[in-house]
């Protein structure tokens, strides 16, 4: 019979093993150089921080593929102030990059834009240094950014189809025009805003980006009591210019970043990782949250207006199909016709119309997989792409 001593030491190990699988992956981390031919080779220092089964500087990624995250810091704010970004997210298996370009106090918003943007698309084809193979980043991404990262966030992802979603966080309007630049933008978007920010009030920077969001799905979150510099960790010259002007925040740091966390994870789970459920537990989550209210022009659930086809009386066949696809309408004439893949990003697919209540679409072209068509703006149905 094992000894006392023996008896506690296994259950240590047994605490710790479970412990680990509890917490999920570790966190790896890499300092990387990137180099843009395109704009004079420009050089694009970078952190990037990813899952591992051994925290540290260097190591190697863990088995798998993951989701890519390219996040803007804010003015002059050094990265280290988003450590709650990477602590959060990495171990849920994704990979999170942040430029340390445009730091100082004389930053090139439109440059920054198209670091993040350059860093997504380079990084899926060819990695991001010896820890992160190519091989181990998926094939969907994100660009997230907080204050000025935020407002580059859309120039980043303005006319991009490269990206499968964007996130901001108390964006703050930039030059040129993050505004106008949301008029191209097309993929989902994620709008955070802290009530009590005196920073980047929402009123004069978020809300418009959002209203001006060309995207079919849009989401604007307004964390009740929240302020600018709450979205991320501590940082002097935020906190200094946060106490210049009111008001200040209602609740605290730990609260805010935890609400946003909640709300951010389900939707990165959606749109990224494909999987159905989060996205109805976020819409669940912004009806029932006493933390947060919002505005959103559809729900991003996955059964969003499927219910209704039966009503409507239109039929899609074959399903599933491999090239041409039929829409079949009973009664009711058929207007717009639109297609998009699982994380919601419009398709480029051609169709002809037969008559007012047929159409033949060609769908040769897409990858095998899962796709909803939206018919006349309220009428969705699932098909299957072999």
């Amino acid at each position: 019979m094992p000894s006392m001593k023996i008896r506690k030491l296994l259950i240590l190990v047994v605490f710790v093993l479970t412990i680990q699988k509890i917490c999920g992956q570790q966190v790896g981390h890499a300092q990387v150089t990137f180099t843009d031919p395109a704009r004079s080779n420009r050089q694009i220092q970078a952190e990037v921080y990813y899952p591992s089964a051994t925290a540290g500087n260097n190591t190697l990624i863990s088995a798998g593929t993951f989701p890519l995250i390219a996040f803007g810091h804010g003015f002059v704010m050094g990265v280290n102030s988003y450590q709650n970004f990477w602590d959060d997210l990495v171990p849920n298996g994704y990979i999170l990059v942040l430029p340390t370009t445009e730091g100082g106090f004389g930053p090139v918003h439109q440059d920054f834009g198209d670091d993040l943007k350059f860093l997504i698309n380079e990084i899926q084809i060819s990695g991001a240094g010896i820890s992160v193979p190519f091989s181990s980043v998926g094939s969907t991404s994100a660009i997230l950014g907080h204050s000025m990262g935020g407002g580059s966030s859309f120039l980043a992802a303005k006319n991009n189809m490269n990206i499968t979603t964007m996130v901001s966080f108390a964006a703050a309007t930039t030059n040129p025009s993050s505004i106008i630049a949301a008029q191209n933008i097309s993929v989902p978007t994620l709008v955070f805003s802290g009530v009590n920010d005196c920073v980047a009030p929402p009123a004069i920077h978020q809300d418009s980006m959002y209203t001006e969001c060309a995207a079919a799905f849009k989401t604007q979150v307004y964390v009740t009591g929240g302020g600018h510099c709450y979205f991320a960790n501590s940082n002097f010259n935020c906190s200094f210019g946060e106490g210049t002007c009111s008001p200040n925040p209602s609740i605290t740091r730990a609260q805010q970043q935890d609400v946003t966390s909640d709300l951010l994870k389900l939707w990165l789970e959606y749109y990224l990782k494909g999987n159905c459920s989060k996205a109805q537990e976020f819409q669940d989550s912004l009806l029932l949250s006493n933390r947060v209210s919002y505005r959103q022009n559809q729900s991003i659930a996955c059964t969003v207006g499927i219910n209704e086809l039966e009503t409507e009386s239109i039929n899609v066949f074959p399903n599933p199909c491999s090239e041409g696809l039929s829409i079949l309408s009973e009664n009711k004439s058929i207007k717009t016709i639109s297609v998009y893949d699982l994380q919601m990003r419009e398709q480029n697919v051609s169709y002809v119309k037969l008559s007012s209540l047929k159409y033949q679409m060609n769908v040769s072209g897409l990858t095998s997989g899962v796709y909803f068509i939206r018919i006349n703006d309220s009428v969705w149905k699932k098909f299957y792409k072999e």
